[in-house]
C-alpha cells in the first residue's frame, strides 16, 4: 500500500507522504499519515510534538482486558542524554498496551526505591503497508537526569502488575554506568548495517565482551524496510522486524548506550514526511542537533576527552536522494560550528564522527558518496577530525591518511596517524550482520597483506556514478566484523591515543592502527 511507482519516481518523500495522507484520510484510517504515532505518559494518551496523529488506533489492545502480570518488557536499549555524565534514557518495548509504565532505579539491586513514570509511544501500522499487517507497537522511554558521573546504577522497568522490585523479578534488572567527570581510559565499539541474523547476534556477543562504554551504530539498523530507497513504494516493509532486532540487541544495549545514526534503510516513508516518524517512536537520542523535526539523528555528546558527532548523510546523498537537501544546509553549518568549538575546547583531545554513507570506500555495491566529499570532508580536514566511521557498504575497509583527496601518508597495519599535521583516516565498518558485498581488488588484512596501490572504483555524484582509480584503500576485509577503539588520555605535554582495531566475527584481529595527538 503506497504511492504508485509511476508517481513515486517523480515525488520527493514529503510529496509521497502528502499523497498517502490524503488517501488515508479519505478512508478515515488515521489523521496525519499512513500510521498512528501517539504519545502516552503514565498510561494517559496525550497529543504532542512527537505525535503524527491524535487518533488512537482501534486495533490497540485494551488495558482493561490485559493482566499486566502476564506482560513482560523486552528490547531494552540505552542512550546517552545531552550530558552523558548525568543523563541516560532507558527505552524498552511491550507487546500490548499496559497501565502505568515506570522505571525503578537505585545504587544497589536491593534498593530500587526511586520510581519514575515512563512515556509510551504507540506506533500503529495498518494492514496493507508492506507486509506487517494491522499492527501496533508500544515503545516506552524514561529520561533520567541529575545522575552522578562515573556511577553504576541498577534499574528495572515495569508497569501495573509487573514490578521489577519484587524478588521473583530480580533477574529482569539491568545496569548502566554514566560517563566520568574527567578524562579516563575507555573503550567504545562501532559498526553499521546489522539487521537481524545469526551474524548480527554473534557480533553482539563479541561486542559485549569488549566491555565498551558505548556503542556506535552507523545507520541501517534493523532493515524493517529492506528496499532502502525511502519511498512509500518500497516493497517488503515489515515493522515487526524491529521487535526481533531490539530483542536481539538487548543483551548489549540494556547496559551499553547504543547510539545510532540513520541510514537509507531507516527512512520509513509511511510514518512522516522525513521518514523518521517510526524512529522517533523507537529511539530517544540527545536533542542538541540543528533541526530535531527533520534530522532527529543528528546530535553530539562527549565522553571524557572524546567528542562524538552523529550525522545524517541522507541529507546529502546523491545515490539515494529521498531526503536530499532536507536540512537546507543547516546540518553542515551546525557541523562546522561544533567542530570549531570542540577544537577550541582544552578538555577535548579527539573528535570522532560517524554516519552512514561512505566518504571513501571501494566496495562494488555503493563505493563512495560524492555528497559527503563535497559537504563534509573539507570540514573534517579543516578541523583535523581524528576518525570517521561509516557503514552502508557491507565490508570492512580502512584508508590511508587522506587530505585533499590524496594520500598524505601510507598507513600500514600497525601504523600511526597524526591528524594535526597529516590528514584524516576513514573506516567503513558495515559488516555487522547483513549479507556481504564485494571488492574489485584483492582482500588485504592482518595476516594476509596484499597491497594494491591502484584500485578501480566509483563515486556517486549528482546524475549517477563516476569511475575513479584510487590509491588510498589500505585494508580490505570481506567478512563479518566490527570496530573496537581504545581511548587513552595523556598527561600534559604527552600524547593521547586512539588505538583502533578491526575485529572479525571469529574474534581474530584483521586490522589495527593508532591515531595520536599531543595533549593540549
Amino acid at each position: 500500500m503506497g504511492v504508485p511507482e509511476q508517481l513515486a519516481t517523480r515525488m520527493s518523500m514529503a510529496e509521497q507522504h502528502e499523497y498517502l495522507r490524503a488517501k488515508f484520510s479519505r478512508r478515515t484510517l488515521v489523521r496525519g499519515g499512513a500510521v498512528t504515532l501517539g504519545a502516552v505518559v503514565g498510561g494517559t494518551y496525550v497529543a504532542g510534538g512527537a505525535a503524527q496523529a491524535a487518533t488512537p488506533a482501534s486495533s490497540q489492545a485494551s488495558t482493561e482486558t490485559v493482566d499486566g502480570a502476564l506482560v513482560a518488557p523486552f528490547g531494552r536499549h540505552l542512550a546517552y542524554g545531552t550530558d552523558p555524565r548525568t543523563e541516560m534514557t532507558v527505552s524498552w518495548q511491550v507487546p500490548v498496551a499496559v497501565k502505568k509504565p515506570f522505571i525503578r532505579i537505585g545504587a544497589h539491586p536491593w534498593d530500587l526505591s526511586r520510581k519514575i513514570d515512563a512515556e509510551v509511544r504507540a506506533l500503529y501500522t495498518p494492514a496493507g503497508v508492506g507486509t506487517s499487517g494491522d499492527y501496533t507497537q508500544y515503545y516506552l522511554h524514561a529520561k533520567l537526569t541529575h545522575l552522578k558521573p562515573g556511577r553504576t546504577y541498577y534499574y528495572g522497568v515495569g508497569h501495573a502488575g509487573f514490578d521489577p522490585a519484587e524478588a521473583h523479578l530480580a533477574g529482569t534488572l539491568g545496569t548502566f554506568t554514566t560517563a566520568p567527570s574527567k578524562a579516563e581510559p575507555f573503550t567504545f565499539t562501532a559498526f553499521g548495517d546489522q539487521g537481524v541474523s545469526y551474524h548480527g547476534l554473534a557480533n553482539d556477543a563479541l561486542i559485549l565482551a569488549q566491555n565498551p562504554a558505548f556503542h556506535l551504530h552507523a545507520g541501517d539498523i534493523a532493515y524493517g524496510d529492506p528496499a532502502g530507497q525511502g519511498k512509500t513504494s518500497d516493497t517488503g516493509f515489515d515493522s515487526r522486524v524491529w521487535d526481533q532486532f531490539l530483542y536481539q540487541t538487548e543483551s548489549v544495549a540494556k547496559q551499553v548506550p547504543w547510539m545510532v545514526a540513520y541510514g537509507n534503510h531507516d527512512m520509513e516513508a509511511w510514518y512522516s514526511p522525513n521518514g523518521y516518524g517510526g524512529e522517533n517512536a523507537r529511539w530517544e537520542l540527545p536533542d542538541n542537533g540543528p533541526d530535531q523535526d527533520n534530522l532527529p539523528g543528528v546530535y553530539t555528546f562527549t565522553h571524557g576527552n572524546t567528542a562524538v558527532i552523529s550525522l545524517d548523510a541522507n541529507d546529502i546523498s546523491f545515490e539515494i536522494p529521498a531526503n536530499l537537501g532536507i536540512s537546507g544546509g543547516t546540518q553542515t553549518t551546525w557541523l562546522e560550528r561544533k567542530l570549531k568549538a570542540y577544537r577550541a575546547d582544552k578538555d577535548i583531545d579527539f573528535i570522532v564522527v560517524f554516519f552512514h554513507h561512505c566518504a571513501y570506500c571501494t566496495s562494488t555495491a555503493h563505493a563512495s558518496e560524492g555528497g559527503v566529499r563535497n559537504e563534509w570532508v573539507p570540514l573534517f580536514e579543516k578541523y583535523t577530525v581524528d576518525l570517521v566511521i561509516n557503514g552502508h557498504n557491507h565490508v570492512y575497509e580502512r584508508t590511508d591518511v587522506i587530505k585533499g583527496g590524496e594520500v598524505v601518508k601510507k598507513l600500514p597495519i600497525g601504523g600511526t596517524a597524526y591528524p594535526e599535521t597529516e590528514g584524516v583516516v576513514y573506516v567503513t565498518a558495515g559488516a555487522a550482520g547483513k549479507s556481504l558485498y564485494a571488492f574489485s581488488a584483492d582482500e588485504s588484512y592482518e595476516g594476509n597483506v596484499k597491497d594494491n596501490e591502484s584500485v578501480a572504483s566509483f563515486i556517486c555524484v549528482d546524475g549517477g556514478k563516476q569511475s575513479e582509480t584510487v590509491a588510498w584503500s589500505r585494508v580490505r576485509y570481506l567478512d563479518y566484523s566490527f570496530l573496537r577503539v581504545d581511548v587513552t588520555p595523556a598527561a600534559k605535554g604527552r600524547t593521547a591515543t586512539l588505538k583502533v582495531r578491526g575485529i572479525a566475527e571469529t574474534g581474530e584481529q584483521v586490522d589495527h592502527f593508532t591515531v595520536a595527538r599531543k595533549a593540549k
